[in-house]
């Protein structure tokens, strides 16, 4: 049972189960929750959540390769909400549009996962999961916040 939560979690529940391109829909889900549930908290408030998730990810995304004999599985989608709530990490207020930049941004890095993202992915189990979106939000973040300067 405390796999099949970890799996659940993982997916992200339904996010991972998406029959085409999961880890676009676990990255919309995230960017959707995003100033529901994320931005409202205080930057330390964020920085901890992000921690959380980041641990949690670790151990879920582990057992998941695990369970779905398969490294990075599709279906592991808890990544995707870390990459993308950590590209609005330092932002006061978002909008719209901005979302959506972040969004894509954050797509554009983890699909074509350039260096040092595609470096993030030679770390083992769950760890090698969870830090090329690390990477890849990084990256985001970057671009987004010099959108935001010009």
């Amino acid at each position: 049972m405390y796999h099949n939560c970890l799996l659940s979690i993982a997916r992200v529940g339904f996010a991972g189960k998406s029959p085409k391109a999961p880890g676009t829909v676990g990255s919309l889900v995230a960017i959707v929750l995003c100033p529901l549930l994320f931005m409202p908290l205080s930057l330390p408030g964020r920085l901890l959540a992000l921690a959380f998730l980041f641990w949690l990810g670790v151990h879920a995304a582990s057992a998941a390769e695990e369970m779905l004999q398969k490294p990075d599985a599709s279906e592991i989608v808890i990544d995707e909400f870390v990459g993308q709530w950590l590209v609005c990490l330092p932002f006061a207020h978002l909008g719209f549009w901005s979302y959506a930049l972040a969004f894509g941004l954050f797509r554009l890095f983890d699909i074509t996962k350039p260096w040092p993202v595609s470096r993030c992915e030679d770390f083992p189990g769950g760890l090698g999961v969870m830090l090329d979106d690390v990477m890849a939000g990084i990256l985001a973040m970057l671009c987004l916040g010099l959108v935001h300067l010009l």
